[in-house]
This record gives C-alpha cells, sequence and structure tokens, in this order.
C-alpha cells in the first residue's frame, strides 16, 4: 500500500513539470510573436527620374555654352595680412654750395679776437705807433702766431704809412689783400677722394682727440658727401669712448649710411680695417672712419693710430687723413696738431668751433706750422654747420663783408 503511494507521487511530479514547461513555451512563443509585430517595415527609396529639358531650353541657338562659374568654399582662417614695412624717412642734407654762404654770414657776426684788432685798426684816426703796437699785440693774441703777425703788420705799415686810413674803403682792401696771402688761397683745399685702385674706396681717417667734436665731424663729413651723390660708409673705431659706436651709427641712419662698430673695448684697427672691407664688398665711393682720441690701455693713442692706418693700408690706401682741431684751444691745439702730424702723415685739418671765443688767426698759423690746409670749418652745432673752407669767404668774414 505504501508503494502504490510512492509511485503516484512521482507521476504527480513528473505531470505537473511537464505542464509548467508547456505554459512557460506557450508564453514565450507569444512574446516573440509580439516583438516581430512591433518592428517597423522598411521603405525602400523610391527613385526620382530627372525632368527633361529640351536641349533649346537650356543655351539659345548660335552662342557658345555658357561657363559654370563655381564659388571656392569660403576659407575657414582668414589669412593675417602681411606686416607694412615703413622706411625711416631720411634727412635731406643741406647742399654744400649754400653752406659756406650761410657759415660765413655767421663768422662775420662773431667777436673774435682777430676781427676786432682789423676793426680797431680801421677805425683808428691815426697810425702811430702806440696802434700798431696795440695791433699787434691783438694779432699775437688771436692765436695767429708772431711770425704771421710781424708780415701782416710789416706789410700794412708799408702800404698805409702815407695815406693812413683817410681813405677806409682803399685801408680795407689793402687789409683784404694781405690778409688773403696770410691765409694762402693757392693750397689744395679738396678731398682727395680718388680711389688708388679700381674697385676700392676713396678712404678717410678722422684723427684728433677727444672733445674736439671728431665723432661729431664724423657725421657732418657724411652728410657733405651724401648731399654730394656719394656712397658712404662709416666705421667706428673709437671703440675705448663710451657710446661713440652709438653715436656714429646715429648720424648714419639719418642719412642712410651703414655704420661699421664692434664692442666697446674691441681692437680698433680690427673695426677700422672690417669698415674697409666692407666698403669695398658694397662698392661704396668712401669709407670714413673715426679713431680713438684717448685709450685706457697702456699703448700710447699714436702708436695705435699708426696701427689703425698700417692695417686698413691692408685692404685699401688711404686717401686722406684728417686732424679735427678745436679752434677755441689755442695753443694747446697746434701742440695736438704736431704730434699728430708726426705720425699718422696729416693731409687736411678740419676746425670746428671756429665762431664765438674763437679767435680765427689759428687757421693761419696751423697751416703755417704743418704745412697742410684747412678743408673743412665748422661754424656751429647744426648737422649742416660743416662746410669746405673757402680762404676769401673765410677773408671776408674776417672783415664783416
Amino acid at each position: 500500500m505504501r508503494v502504490d503511494w510512492f509511485f503516484w507521487v512521482i507521476i504527480g511530479i513528473i505531470g505537473l513539470a511537464i505542464i509548467v514547461a508547456g505554459v512557460i513555451i506557450t508564453i514565450d512563443g507569444r512574446r516573440q510573436r509580439e516583438l516581430q509585430t512591433e518592428q517597423k517595415p522598411e521603405i525602400e527609396p523610391t527613385e526620382v527620374e530627372p525632368p527633361v529639358v529640351a536641349p533649346e531650353e537650356l543655351q539659345p541657338a548660335g552662342d557658345e555654352p555658357a561657363a559654370v562659374e563655381v564659388e571656392p568654399a569660403p576659407s575657414a582662417v582668414e589669412p593675417e595680412p602681411e606686416p607694412v614695412v615703413v622706411e625711416p624717412e631720411l634727412d635731406q642734407p643741406e647742399a654744400p654750395t649754400s653752406r659756406w654762404a650761410r657759415l660765413r654770414r655767421r663768422l662775420s657776426t662773431s667777436n673774435n679776437a682777430l676781427a676786432r684788432a682789423l676793426g680797431d685798426l680801421l677805425s683808428a684816426d691815426k697810425l702811430d705807433e702806440d696802434v700798431w703796437d696795440d695791433f699787434e699785440t691783438t694779432l699775437i693774441t688771436s692765436d695767429l702766431g708772431v711770425g704771421p703777425t710781424m708780415e701782416l703788420t710789416e706789410a700794412l705799415r708799408k702800404e698805409l704809412a702815407i695815406d693812413g686810413v683817410a681813405d677806409p674803403e682803399r685801408a680795407k682792401a689793402v687789409l683784404r689783400s694781405e690778409l688773403l696771402k696770410l691765409v694762402d688761397p693757392t693750397l689744395d683745399r679738396s678731398l682727395n677722394l680718388t680711389p688708388a685702385k679700381d674697385g676700392d674706396p676713396a678712404v678717410v681717417l678722422v684723427v684728433g682727440v677727444n672733445g674736439t667734436g671728431k665723432t661729431t665731424t664724423v657725421g657732418k663729413l657724411a652728410r657733405v658727401l651724401v648731399a654730394e651723390g656719394k656712397t658712404v660708409t662709416l666705421g667706428a673705431a673709437d671703440t675705448f669712448r663710451a657710446a661713440a659706436a652709438e653715436q656714429l651709427a646715429t648720424w648714419g641712419e639719418r642719412v642712410g649710411v651703414e655704420t661699421v662698430r664692434s664692442h666697446e673695448g674691441a681692437d680698433p684697427a680690427s673695426v677700422a680695417f672690417d669698415a674697409v672691407a666692407k666698403g669695398v664688398d658694397d662698392g661704396v665711393d668712401v669709407v670714413i672712419v673715426d679713431t680713438a682720441g684717448r685709450l685706457h690701455t697702456k699703448t700710447g693713442l699714436m702708436d695705435e693710430l699708426g696701427k689703425v692706418k698700417r692695417v686698413i693700408e691692408k685692404k685699401a690706401a688711404v686717401n686722406e687723413v684728417l686732424l679735427v682741431l678745436d679752434a677755441t684751444t689755442g695753443q694747446n691745439g697746434m701742440t695736438q696738431a704736431r704730434i699728430f702730424a708726426e705720425v699718422v702723415d696729416v693731409t687736411g685739418i678740419v676746425l670746428t668751433k671756429l665762431d664765438g671765443s674763437a679767435k680765427g688767426g689759428i687757421v693761419i698759423q696751423v697751416q703755417r706750422e704743418l704745412g697742410v690746409p684747412v678743408k673743412l670749418v665748422g661754424l656751429g652745432e647744426g648737422v649742416d654747420d660743416l662746410a669746405p673752407f673757402d680762404p676769401e669767404g673765410f677773408v671776408q668774414g674776417i672783415l664783416g663783408e
């Protein structure tokens, strides 16, 4: 009886399992059908044929086919505009022909000792010994020098001994003639700017002690040459004076002239050589070299200047050696002139500050002492206050004509 009960329990469990499995299968099938019905059917694309257009509607008869313009797509990034380079405006130097006329007028209004001496002589009522003694003394103090003073006094006393200054115009003419002889208009005062060899530039070496206006004179001389239509290169070989190279470069930039320079304390001869080499390579007309007026080394200034000249001549011949003198220094300037002339063979003098307190007579004395002419003079601080020296204009300026 117990066995029968167990058998029927097993049969019942198996039947229940079969029923549950059937229910699960039925539910799963129903879910699969529902999912399939929820999916949207795919829509097939419909092909649209382009409209048929008659050829005569596209292009009128007899005309060429019209070109189709295709505009380029706009760039996403706008290109940056090219920078505009603005060239610095250069100075226009004054023409040399008008410089001396302006400087002569300034000289005629100056109150230098030589002009005073000549004016006193012409205004004297009679020419006695006292007048002549005062005249000689004033001429000597005007830096004319003893020799030229005695020559001028003797010539004037001989010419004016009879009539004196009864005829002021005649007396002035005699004075002008004798003074012009001392200034010596026969000297060649032109700058030698003819290269010794084809393809080389003319080389101008500028020397002088600091304080005479040497570097400024180099800059002003560059302006004179540019005004004459010459191309110029500057050499800043005064490497021992602070800011000398910057000063010279500024002068050059104002007239479009290149300056060759180096660091402070560099070898002056090396800078001078590089400047001349640059001038040769660029084919310029003139190279102007500024030199040291004082050194901070044990090497003597004169030895250094001699070295600069020798080194330059390995590249090109030196055409001119211009000595810059301050006209107000008097006898000190003469001492400097003698020393420089012994070392670098000075070919010309540049007298600066020949106005105001300048005594004027140094023009005659320095020419007598060195045997070289005054070639350029400066009568002011203006950028164009440098001009070729004109003996007749100088005498006229001194006499106030």
